[in-house]
């Protein structure tokens, strides 16, 4: 059995990451959940959160802010909305998006539409934690 399998981020903006790694952790809608090589295939949701991705026995760290995951025993394909690796991050537009996103909220201005606030306010919260593990 290889020791590792092949990974594949998309994005509507293109490719973000095609390589061999040894071990992916990702935020599913019911939990986190590990792949190594030779998983069972599945096909699930992703919700707004860190991927961790294994590769020559180091760890990168990746901000998504939903998709889907296909795992088959050879390849893992990862569509996602967002996809961006923590050191690709401007932690001063992450901040700033969390603010606007938290003055949203709080103002409660008539026409404001809050579910989409509250997701704003998530992706930037992530990507502000995602940023921090660089």
């Amino acid at each position: 059995m290889s020791q590792t399998f092949q990974l594949d981020i998309v994005t509507p903006q293109g490719a973000v990451f095609s390589e061999p790694v040894e071990h992916l952790r990702a935020p599913g809608v019911n939990g986190s959940f590990g792949v190594l090589p030779g998983h069972t295939p599945f096909m699930t949701s992703l919700v707004v959160g860190e991927v961790d991705i294994t590769q020559n026995g180091k760890v990168r760290v990746l901000a998504t802010s939903g998709g889907f995951i296909e795992v088959t025993g050879e390849k893992t394909v990862i569509l996602a909305q967002t996809a961006e690796f923590a050191e690709d991050i401007d932690l001063e537009r992450a901040t700033a998006a969390k603010t606007r996103a938290e003055e949203r909220i709080h103002d409660k201005k008539p026409g404001t539409d809050f579910d989409r606030s509250k997701a704003a306010l998530m992706r930037s919260v992530n990507r502000i934690h995602v940023a921090a593990k660089r």
